[in-house]
């Protein structure tokens, strides 16, 4: 009976390597990290250290005097810690005014972009008409077409408006796109038909079905969309200079060309103002970036 435990009224064989009644508990040993793991790790350390230099070197040249930011070679730290930059470039632009209508031209354009795109493309991906195949596919061509080629006809169109130097301009072309509607249509048609259905036996429209079930079901794809076409609208550049020529109605991306002199330019101010302006969409991306990712992933499964 030395090498048996009762349970329960049954005698069972004592297992090799049970700790003694009473002794101390055995550790547990940790598994050992795999070679392709760690090389996983090191790689992706390596891809963000990448990614992150650009902004500290953004960061330390606008702390550098303008002699510095010239030297050759170039130094990393700055001898002197300037911070004067980042109060020039409040006095070099009109940068509130310019922030402002950045804000404008990527909130008008992102939600025109979520609302015509997500109901073109719940029309595309749930309702059946003649022809819809069709008209998808010609929608889809605009892709394949350079956004250069559309400036001079929409430039014509606002010009005709008399909305030039104005903020309407900005974000009006722009509040509709192809590649939204695209990715939208996606994520409609991964949703089952049975909920169309049990909501129209309950009574309800398309429009209902549409706003109270299928939106909120993507919001994952919504949030991408979003996170897409602000950082577009954030960094526009060709578009905000062909319509204002204004300084007070250009956005902040347009604002910061004009730092760039002739002869020479104030990089350590220019640096402090672009990276006042990047910070904003870096925000939009780190509170976003879970639904980002899972839409993207996601926006193929069916088609």
């Amino acid at each position: 009976m030395g090498d048996s435990t009762a349970r329960g009224g049954t005698f069972f064989p004592a297992r090799t390597g049970d700790p003694a009644p009473g002794g101390p508990p055995q550790r547990t040993r940790r598994p050992r990290p795999r070679p392709g793991s760690v090389a996983t790790h090191l790689v992706l350390s390596l891809g963000a250290l990448v990614m992150i230099f650009p902004f500290c070197w953004q960061l330390l040249t606008a702390l550098k005097s303008l002699a510095e930011v010239s030297r050759v070679p170039p130094t990393f730290l700055p001898e002197d810690w300037k911070w004067s930059s980042f109060d020039e470039v409040f006095t070099a632009l009109p940068f509130r005014e310019m922030l402002t209508n950045s804000a404008i031209n990527t909130v008008g354009r992102t939600a025109g972009q979520l609302v015509f795109c997500s109901l073109a493309a719940y029309a595309f991906a749930r309702m059946r008409f003649k022809g819809r195949d069709l008209l998808f596919g010609l929608f889809l061509s605009v892709l394949m077409v350079p956004s250069s080629l559309l400036v001079l006809p929409q430039y014509d169109i606002i010009q005709s408006f008399g909305l030039l130097n104005s903020a309407p301009a900005l974000f009006l072309p722009g509040m509709f796109s192809a590649f939204g509607t695209f990715l939208l249509r996606q994520a409609f048609l991964t949703l089952p038909r049975e909920l169309e259905e049990a909501a129209r036996i309950d009574g309800a429209g398309s429009f209902r079905i549409f706003w109270s079930v299928m939106l909120p079901l993507i919001r994952p794809a919504l949030a991408a969309l979003a996170v897409i076409t602000a950082m577009a609208a954030w960094n526009d550049l060709l578009w905000p200079l062909i319509v204002n020529t204004d300084p007070e109605a250009m956005p902040i991306s347009a604002g910061l060309t004009s730092l760039e002199g002739q002869y020479e330019t104030n990089y350590p101010v220019m640096m402090a103002g672009s990276l006042i302006a990047s910070l904003p969409m870096l925000l939009v991306y780190v509170f976003l970036q879970r639904h980002f990712v899972q839409s993207v992933a996601s926006s193929g499964v069916k088609s």
